[in-house]
């Protein structure tokens, strides 16, 4: 066992996949390297109740087990190149780290607009220090806010900014519809009224192409012309996966980090990927990689491809069958939650309402195939029970492709 692991990114899903190499028997050397300063921290909240003033931070960092407590922690460094031919991983401080396993976790960071215009007064969420920097921004009297993308994430802060009373909150995005991608049109259109009803106003079907100000943004300009008045502007316009580090090793990382069944990267046992970084593919649906964003996939990707890893670097046999998650999101907005288990983007052509009606509580179900593949509640508690009264019907489905 002299052979060490290297666990590149060091957030939810860095820790979780050194908690699991424990859990599945390996007892050498884990360093964890992460670019940020802080230990690991849960990140959903940072769009809410971080945001609100709500939470603090002490409130949102995982608790390590004791398994881990002999890890490294290498905080506020950042890996620049691994060559994993030679097993070598080198850090921007000028050192390089030998491994025997490599666990890919650099997960993502925001996508930025590409437009011309002042940089001051644009926003993103992903770390403390984005969520730290926005609320002070939000709290000033009389912020106007415009919110570019309709998304999780631009949902969320469009409620929260409400809350907080900003003097106007807009939201621009070139679908037609908020969140229309995971949810389909039937509930997405419940969704845009009830923000409407709480006082978000939305500019859908256009686009941003530019900032004016001088200093700082005071407009955002849409493709179609329109000028709106911003002292606030959140992007929250996708993500770009962390893989420059692994550029020239051969890999497929068009989207994320390409893996196998068992999150195994470029078909070598001694390098696996886990988290919102790693794109694979389901074998409880059709079998095409995707990467998934849900809080629940570092867990689930770290649990599987830790004992796929323990077991290579003991000269073990893993003996687990192909990685088959069954996702899971919620998101908190207003005074209401969207939860939703399964994969209801794949069941969008066939959508019916379940249960309650879209005025209020609402579950609504997605369906490939014939059969159930997803469900979304909308509305407060008792809508979120109904949804997870269907987890067990959908983990007893067979694969889309049996």
């Amino acid at each position: 066992m002299s052979a060490s692991v290297v666990v590149a990114g060091a957030s939810m899903a860095g820790l979780r996949a050194a908690e699991q190499l424990r859990a599945a028997g390996w007892g050498g050397p884990i360093t964890l390297i992460g670019d940020e300063p802080h230990m690991p921290y849960n990140r959903p909240p940072l769009s809410k109740e971080v945001l609100a003033g709500k939470a603090p931070f002490e409130s949102l960092a995982f608790r390590p087990r004791a398994s881990v407590a002999d890890a490294e922690w290498r905080l506020g460094t950042k890996v620049l190149h691994a060559d994993l031919d030679r097993r070598i991983v080198e850090l921007d401080d000028g050192e390089a780290l030998a491994y025997g396993g490599l666990v890919v976790a650099t997960g993502m960071r925001p996508r930025r607009l590409r437009c011309p215009g002042p940089t001051a007064g644009r926003h993103t969420v992903r770390t403390l220090a984005d969520a730290q920097g926005l609320r002070e921004a939000l709290t000033r009297p009389g912020a106007r806010v415009v919110v570019v993308g309709a998304g999780f994430i631009g949902c969320e802060v469009a409620a929260t900014a409400v809350a907080l009373g900003a003097a106007e909150v807009t939201v621009v995005d070139p679908l037609p519809l908020p969140m229309v991608g995971p949810l389909g049109d039937l509930l997405a259109r419940a969704l845009l009224d009830r923000h409407e009803h709480r006082g978000v106003r939305f500019a859908l079907g256009t686009g941003v192409t530019g900032f004016e100000g001088d200093d700082r943004v005071t407009g955002v300009v849409l493709a179609d012309g329109t000028v709106l008045a911003a002292d606030v502007v959140v992007e929250s316009v996708g993500s770009v996966a962390n893989t420059e580090w692994l550029d020239g090793n051969g890999l497929d990382l068009t989207d994320g980090v390409l893996t196998d069944e068992h999150l195994r990267v470029g078909g070598r046992p001694d390098v696996i990927a886990v988290g919102d970084v790693a794109r694979f593919p389901n074998a409880r649906y059709d079998g095409v990689p995707r990467r998934v964003e849900h809080w629940c996939i570092p867990t689930d990707t770290a649990k599987h491809a830790a004992r796929v890893l323990a077991a290579h670097l003991n000269g073990t046999e893993a003996g687990p069958a192909p990685f088959a998650p069954l996702p899971t999101f919620w998101s908190d907005q207003h005074d209401f939650r969207l939860q939703s288990f399964g994969a209801p983007a794949l069941g969008k052509e066939d959508v019916r309402v379940l249960d309650g009606d879209l005025d209020g509580d609402v579950l609504v179900g997605y369906h490939a195939a014939g059969r159930l593949v997803g469900v979304v509640a909308l509305g407060g508690q008792a809508a979120a029970a109904a949804a997870a009264r269907h987890r067990a019907e959908l983990l007893e489905q067979p694969a889309l492709t049996a």
